[in-house]
């Protein structure tokens, strides 16, 4: 039962970015180059290019198999007709479709090279030991959002065409719509990144929503600080002044509840869900909360908390496993 409530839980931290391992390198003064992957898929798929599956399966051979198998589920990735699925999945009409747009959309990246670079600039400067992956931009056929290695960063154009984009209108609900556009490209791939490299540890004592919310809180945190974010969530969480303003003004009642109420100590996946999720918001007082709300209430604490503490390393706060400890010694 334990085992089965771990992977409930693990699918709501991930449910839009899947994880894999393998080695990077340093950023230095190099600037962040997005390989067109998904330009790859087009040729590969429309044109029945050989040279382009080749390169597919030579040079990006660790991305490759993370879509075939993990993203696509269309099988091992040398199974012998494992070319002729792949181009018979993006044969669907409405993926051809879905395929112009975004090759009409996304023809220039160079915005979100320069907010890349300049992120893992930061970030290097505060984790000079965090790996640099390869960056690259793929098609997930409307599957995950971020794809996240110690040597690959993949994100999927098709998930971010716009809260207006009709094909969207027809699979997801407005407030799924809303995180799917340009602008939260970079914050989901240095969210996603940073929680592939610092894992929640799931372990006895510490699996309950105060543990993960106040980790998150942290990934919250220092993904606001990469991006310079003017106000807390906005950039990490997708916030508007309108949900920044809500939180700093019902937080310290609204925290109270959720430990009056003994939230903060369930591990019921479906509680932990309603305040992590972004798909979901918590019912108090008459009013509904923001998406994420618990994210937010731990990166409040872990403000506090670093304010407190200036000799608090990035790492060890993201690699912190005792907040209560941390927390009791705080003001």
């Amino acid at each position: 039962m334990n085992r089965i409530i771990f992977i409930l839980l693990s699918l709501i931290v991930f449910s839009s970015c899947s994880i894999d391992r393998g080695e990077g390198g340093r950023l230095g003064d190099e600037y962040i180059k997005v390989y067109r992957y998904d330009r790859l898929q087009y040729e590969a798929t429309m044109f029945n290019s050989m040279l382009a599956l080749q390169k597919m399966n030579t040079e990006w051979s660790h991305a490759t198999r993370l879509l075939m198998e993990d993203v696509l589920e269309l099988g091992p990735v040398d199974r012998p007709d494992i070319n002729e699925r792949f181009c018979a999945y993006f044969s669907d009409s409405v993926l051809v479709g879905l395929m112009g747009d975004v090759d009409e959309k996304y023809r220039d990246l160079s915005d979100i090279e320069d907010e890349l670079t300049e992120g893992f600039r930061k970030l290097e400067k505060e984790l000079p030991s965090l790996p640099l992956p390869r960056v690259y931009a793929q098609i997930s056929a409307l599957n995950q959002s971020v794809v996240v290695g110690d040597s690959l960063l993949g994100f999927s154009l098709d998930k971010y065409m716009g809260a207006d984009y009709p094909l969207y209108k027809k699979y997801y609900y407005s407030y799924q719509r809303r995180f799917m556009s340009r602008e939260r490209i970079v914050p989901d791939c240095f969210t996603f990144y940073l929680l592939g490299q610092y894992p929640f540890r799931w372990e006895e004592g510490h699996r309950a929503l105060f543990d993960l919310i106040m980790h998150r809180g942290a990934v919250a945190w220092v993904v606001d600080h990469v991006l310079d974010s003017d106000k807390p969530g906005k950039a990490s969480l997708g916030y508007t002044d309108e949900e920044v303003k809500w939180c700093k003004k019902n937080g310290e009642a609204f925290w109270k509840w959720m430990d009056e109420s003994r939230q903060l100590t369930s591990t019921d996946p479906m509680i932990i869900r309603l305040f992590v999720s972004p798909n979901s918001r918590v019912t108090w007082e008459g009013m509904q909360s923001p998406p994420s709300v618990g994210v937010w209430m731990g990166m409040n604490l872990v403000d506090k908390l670093m304010r407190e503490h200036k000799e608090l390393t990035w790492r060890e706060l993201l690699e912190c496993a005792d907040f209560r400890g941390m927390l009791s010694e705080t003001r």
